[in-house]
């Protein structure tokens, strides 16, 4: 654990100090983002911080690979090598349209680009674990559907990135409790500790966490696409790298078998799920409009909390108290199934509820 938390702090530290560097670069070359109708902000914003998040992650890697307990691993190592490679095409892709604003297409085109490099250094779904049987992918199948979840996870964590601090908080809670459910896993199961999905994660909410500062309302700076993307790269390489790796017999519990044998497929949704939600909400909505996908409009989940009457920060740490009781609630249920578990998430739900609509709910019984 010593490890994990020297490379997460050693993410925040680098990330933060950058983002200041990376501001001045972004409005030296006027990559700012500028007021749109569909927009929050009133002011020019500078861009950049998902290169500050970049060399955050380099920093946290590649202080990983000299440690002696993950040099111990060959996998990790390489993985994390292979990850930060790809990552750092995406991030660049992103860079160019934060500065240029290229077309859809090109992102798409170099998203995967990245993902090729992470299939072509073995990082790649190679089976998938049901609650009998372990059903083994064939050969192209596994690399089209690591190129699907990768892409998928790019854009909808590009999609979700519209209130100051939602989309770095959101990947925050989805990845530490990533990291909660593979670190406890692998301590119940005897296994290694360091694993590619663990540092991955804890990488990760190390470079969210020293973004936030500088993004939190009212932001200083964003992360625009060259962050979003590197985030929704790296949740899917966490994915990736640990479903499928673990044997779905070391996860039952009397009467759970089933549900504790998709944990490796649950838990990765749950981390995203209001990304999830959002990009399927909004492929839904474009397509019975007749528009394309890409299109952009004000009917995100976050544009819909603030038409119920929430002020911008208040919204965004809904949509935090949300992400959190989804990805932590599964990891809790899943790993320590009990009527106490189950009863602890029911009642966070109806909490959240409370808020989210509760206002709206006093306004109507106001006017009968």
């Amino acid at each position: 654990m010593r490890a994990y938390l020297l490379v997460f702090l050693v993410a925040v530290g680098v990330t933060y100090l950058l983002c200041g560097l990376a501001r001045r670069l972004a409005f030296r070359f006027n990559a700012v983002a500028k007021p749109r109708g569909r927009d929050i902000h009133a002011r020019p914003i500078p861009y950049f911080g998902g290169l500050a998040m970049l060399f955050g992650l380099a920093a946290a890697f590649l202080l990983a690979v000299q440690l002696p307990w993950f040099g111990s691993f060959p996998m990790v190592t390489h993985d994390a090598l292979a990850l930060l490679a790809a990552g750092a095409v995406i991030c660049i892709i992103g860079v160019i349209d934060d500065w240029l604003d290229i077309s859809a297409l090109t992102k798409v085109a170099g998203q995967l680009l990245a993902a090729g490099i992470a299939v072509i250094n073995g990082v790649k779904i190679y089976w998938i674990p049901l609650p009998e049987d372990i059903i083994a992918l064939p050969p192209g199948l596994d690399i089209l559907l690591t190129l699907f979840i990768i892409v998928f996870c790019v854009n909808a964590v590009n999609l979700v990135d519209g209130l100051d601090g939602l989309a770095a908080g959101v990947v925050a809670i989805g990845s530490s409790a990533f990291f909660a459910y593979a670190y406890l896993l692998s301590f119940e199961q005897e296994i290694a500790r360091a694993t590619t999905a663990s540092l991955v994660t804890v990488a990760t909410v190390g470079i969210c966490v020293g973004f936030l500062p500088w993004n939190v309302h009212k932001a200083r700076m964003f992360m625009g696409d060259s962050g979003s993307m590197l985030l929704g790269f790296l949740m899917a390489s966490s994915l990736i790298s640990l479903t499928g790796q673990i044997d779905p017999s070391q996860l039952s519990a009397p009467g759970t078998a089933v549900f504790s044998a998709f944990l490796p497929l649950i838990i990765p949704i749950a981390a995203l799920a209001l990304p999830f939600l959002d990009t399927v909400m909004a492929y839904v909505r474009r397509t019975l409009k007749g528009e394309p996908f890409f299109r952009a409009d004000k009917d995100h989940l976050h544009h819909r909390i603030l038409r119920l009457g929430h002020g911008h920060l208040k919204a965004v740490n809904l949509l935090w108290f949300w992400s959190a009781l989804c990805a932590y609630g599964v990891v809790v249920i899943g790993l320590y199934p009990s009527p106490y578990s189950i009863g602890g998430v029911l009642l966070g739900i109806l909490i959240a509820a409370y808020l989210t609509w509760g206002k709206r709910l006093r306004r109507r019984l106001a006017k009968q």
